[in-house]
């Protein structure tokens, strides 16, 4: 069993930047895919972003690249999204996940990550 517990979130300005983490605890394979996720309310959760547990594969959602960056530090079990240039339509409920299953690190739903954190706020005014 893996739990997931993310922070960071808030309240920013268009063009600020917020970094959100996810602080993973239980057994992590180093198999694991980490991604993470956003909701906005009246629509679907959608994929922005994942890494391998241990590797430096990443992928992105188109909307992110170029402004988000997913990474990891195995030595603090966290997981961390860098977010710059945000702006409003990023507002979300964001959250981490974990896939147990996936070789590679490509978009997948969320049907496909099998443990998830609670979300953290993002709220971005214009």
């Amino acid at each position: 069993q893996v739990q997931l517990v993310e922070s960071g979130g808030g309240l920013v300005q268009a063009g600020g930047s917020l970094r959100l983490s996810c602080a993973a605890s239980g057994r992590v394979y180093s198999t694991y895919v980490m991604g993470w996720f956003r909701q906005a309310p009246g629509t679907e959760r959608e994929f922005v972003a994942a890494i391998k547990w241990r590797g430096d594969e990443t992928d992105y959602a188109d909307s992110v690249k170029g402004r988000f960056t997913i990474s990891r530090d195995n030595a603090k079990n966290t997981v961390y999204l860098q977010m710059n240039s945000l702006k409003p339509e990023d507002t979300a409920v964001y959250y981490c996940a974990a896939d147990r299953f996936s070789v590679d690190v490509v978009a997948r739903p969320p049907n496909e990550y099998d443990y998830w954190g609670q979300g953290t706020q993002v709220t971005v005014s214009s």
